[in-house]
Formats: C-alpha cells, sequence, structure tokens
C-alpha cells in the first residue's frame, strides 16, 4: 500500500475525474477512472472487462450488475452499475462502437487487447498531477478513494472490508486512511 493515497476532499475528486473529461477530452481514460473510483476494483481486474460483461449488444442496453471472480482473491463478486458508470460508458461507446468481445479499457489501436497496467497507471498520474499537482495518486488510489468517501458517508467498515474482500480490519482500516487527523475530528467534535 506505500504511499498511495485516497483523494480526501470532493472539490479535489471532482477536479481529478473531471481531467479527462474537460481539460484534455478523452473518453477512455475519463470511464476508466470513473469506473475505477465507482467500482472498487483493483487495476488487474477493471483492465480483463469486456463489453459484453456490462451491455446487453442484443437489447441494447447497459447490465445492472458486473459480475466477476476477481483475480487476486478469487472470490466472485457482483458490482452495481450505478449512473456516473452508465454515463462514461455510454460517452465511450458512442466514441468507439465496440464488438461484445472489444475490452472495455482496450488499447487505441487494438481494441481486443487491454490497456497495460502501466498504461492505466501513467493514465491516472497525469490527471493526478495535473488537476491536484499531487505525486502520490496511483491507480490504486481510486479503490482507496471509494472506500474513503463510503465511510465518511457513513458505510459501516464491515462492509467495506467484504466490498473489499480484507481478511482483517487493520488492511480496511489502512486503505480508508483512518489516521490521527480522523482521529482528532473524533476528540474535538464530541458533545456528550
Amino acid at each position: 500500500m506505500g504511499t498511495t493515497q485516497p483523494i480526501r476532499t470532493k472539490e479535489e475528486l471532482k477536479k481529478f475525474t473531471d481531467y479527462y473529461k474537460t481539460s484534455k477530452n478523452n473518453p477512455r481514460n475519463y470511464a476508466l477512472i470513473v469506473f475505477g473510483l465507482h467500482t472498487a476494483l483493483r487495476i488487474s481486474d477493471i483492465l480483463e472487462i469486456r463489453w459484453k460483461e456490462v451491455y446487453d449488444f442484443e437489447q441494447q442496453t447497459f447490465q445492472k450488475y458486473l459480475g466477476l471472480k476477481e483475480h487476486k482473491t478469487g472470490k466472485y463478486t457482483n458490482i452495481a452499475l450505478n449512473p456516473h458508470i452508465i454515463e462514461a460508458l455510454l460517452v465511450l461507446k458512442e466514441q468507439t462502437t465496440p464488438e461484445p468481445e472489444h475490452c472495455l479499457f482496450c488499447k487505441s489501436t487494438m481494441p481486443d487487447v487491454p490497456l497495460s497496467r502501466s498504461q492505466a497507471y501513467r493514465i491516472v498520474k497525469e490527471a493526478s498531477e495535473n488537476s491536484l499537482h499531487k505525486s502520490n495518486i496511483s491507480c490504486h488510489s481510486l479503490r482507496k478513494t471509494f472506500g474513503y468517501h463510503a465511510w465518511k458517508q457513513g458505510t459501516q467498515p464491515a462492509l467495506l472490508m467484504d466490498i473489499f474482500n480484507h481478511s482483517s480490519y487493520q488492511i480496511t482500516k489502512r486503505y480508508l486512511g483512518i489516521g490521527q487527523d480522523e482521529k482528532d475530528s473524533v476528540y474535538m467534535n464530541i458533545d456528550l
């Protein structure tokens, strides 16, 4: 986990997310960031997703859920595709006219080949450095940011532990970035 951090403020998160939507228009990169932020999946799992897993080509509609087996844990998970994800993927679909077997996030000239992890890292890094001027944001920050904001909005850590497929609460706690600042806030704001 190293020094990779979640994006903690809504203002920073909006700047970061919008980088490939407004500053440097790139629907694939924008969708990758939105998808990562809203699914809490590891980048290795995201890069393997095919269009047929999120879009029903016969019905011409997006699926309600993405079901997949996570590489690292081997566990199956179902993820609801929320409106933010659908909106970003719709723009991407209109730009690329994909086939069912095409990778969701593919190389520009090879729709059957997913982006490499290093290319995904460069995409996230560019957005971070140009929108936030921060260097401690990586692909894993997308996952951590999901957890941090879900926790701040009242999601129980035990549920996040299940979503992340963590084996211990300590791992989830590190993901959430719970540190001395959050502890100090509790002490300072308690009113008994």
